[in-house]
């Protein structure tokens, strides 16, 4: 057992951790109140190899491994979960499905331009009335011999607006239920593709999320990924991966947020001294610490598994369930280190407890996770 980081594990760290610093503190703030997508640090981090972490060379990736994945998201997420969600999206939920379930055609038509950045992806699983409950979907895909038309309704789909590749989860046999859901590949600009108004939300305000609209859209056979009726094995293989993506996210914005109170407490005085002298202080900032070591250890732990070939449902569910909770717990407690400063913007720490909601909500609810735990136990 081996807790330390390979000498090119520490190199992808600090590359991220100097592109956040360098690239995307400086506008963070700003891209926030605004709500605006970063687009131009978006064709940077392509540049970078951060949009196919994982892709096998052979597309256009880096091919670098799960680790290396979780340490440049943890690192972007400390500066700025907007861009770091970007990320996530284009690596766990879209690059990966294409790569381990698409055929060659497919990869070598889409995946290789999301992979370099070129492209950027998202992914269409939840509707109005299909969130946590996935089954549900009201989305149809009628195949109609060499093609599908889809109608529906998909909800909540971040990159939804600057997508150029939707991979779109329908239900093309209702009768079969799960067993008849199907995954597509739809391409911005597809006729009765419509994208609807951008969401005003309360955090991770420069990602761009969407309502999106398929009024029969005509796909193309060639463009449903796997067999007939794998869709939602696919959604939800695709899910576990992604969770680890979030998990890692919901541990930077902790970090984050835990070095500056830490930062903070060293230079604010009160009552004649630096407040991490204080006991109160110094016992927040100990809990802060303690809880974010334990919580990079199980992201650490489910990237692991996943480099191993282990079956990481029950991994990447425990990692997402607790680095979410420690994320919104501790985002409190550095606003409430910082005082009155911490609700003030200049300081980030509100940010970044706004941006720590949705890590407990999106990629299945911690209560969606601890079913999944729970499953898991039981199975053993």
């Amino acid at each position: 057992m081996n807790f330390s980081l390979s000498e090119e594990h520490i190199m992808i760290r600090d590359a991220a951790r100097d592109f956040a610093r360098t690239e995307l503190l400086p506008g963070v703030i700003e891209r926030d109140n605004k709500q605006e997508f970063p687009q131009e640090l978006v064709k940077k981090m392509g540049d970078l190899g951060f949009l196919g972490i994982m892709v096998d060379p052979k597309y256009g990736g880096s091919g670098m491994d799960a680790i290396s994945y979780v340490l440049i998201m943890e690192e972007l997420s400390k500066i700025d979960a907007s861009a770091s969600v970007i990320v996530s999206v284009n690596n766990s939920l879209v690059c990966y499905g294409l790569e381990s379930y698409g055929s060659e055609e497919q990869k070598q038509k889409y995946l290789t331009k999301l992979a370099t950045g070129e492209s950027v992806g998202a992914f269409c699983l939840s509707e109005p009335e299909a969130g946590s409950d996935a089954t549900s979907q009201r989305t149809t895909a009628i195949d109609k011999g060499d093609h599908y038309i889809i109608n529906g309704t998909k909800n909540w789909i971040t990159n939804g607006g600057r997508a150029d590749i939707y991979i779109v989860i329908a239900q093309t046999d209702r009768d079969k239920g799960s067993h008849g859901i199907n995954a597509f590949i739809v391409e911005k600009g597809m006729k009765g593709f419509d994208i609807g108004p951008k969401e005003d939300k309360l955090g991770i305000r420069g990602s761009d999320t969407h309502t999106l609209q398929f009024n029969d859209v005509k796909v193309p056979k060639e463009n449903r990924i796997g067999v007939n009726g794998s869709g939602f094995r696919f959604a939800m293989k695709t899910l576990s991966g992604g969770r680890i993506g979030i998990a890692a996210q919901a541990l930077g914005i902790a970090s984050g947020a835990y070095e500056l109170a830490l930062k903070y407490s060293k230079e604010r005085k009160a009552f004649g001294t630096e407040i991490c002298n204080h006991q109160a202080i110094a016992f927040k900032l100990a809990d802060m610490y303690t809880d974010i070591e334990a919580a990079r250890m199980m992201v650490m732990k489910a990237a692991w598994d996943k480099d191993q070939g282990n079956n990481y449902d029950k991994s990447s569910a425990m990692a997402k369930l607790y680095a979410s909770k420690v994320a919104m717990e501790h985002t409190v407690e550095a606003v409430q280190i910082h005082g009155g400063n911490g609700f003030v913007k200049e300081y980030h720490v509100e940010r970044l407890m706004r941006d720590a909601k949705i890590t407990q909500i999106y990629e299945g609810t911690s209560e969606i996770q601890k079913i999944v735990i729970s499953r898991s136990l039981i199975k053993e």
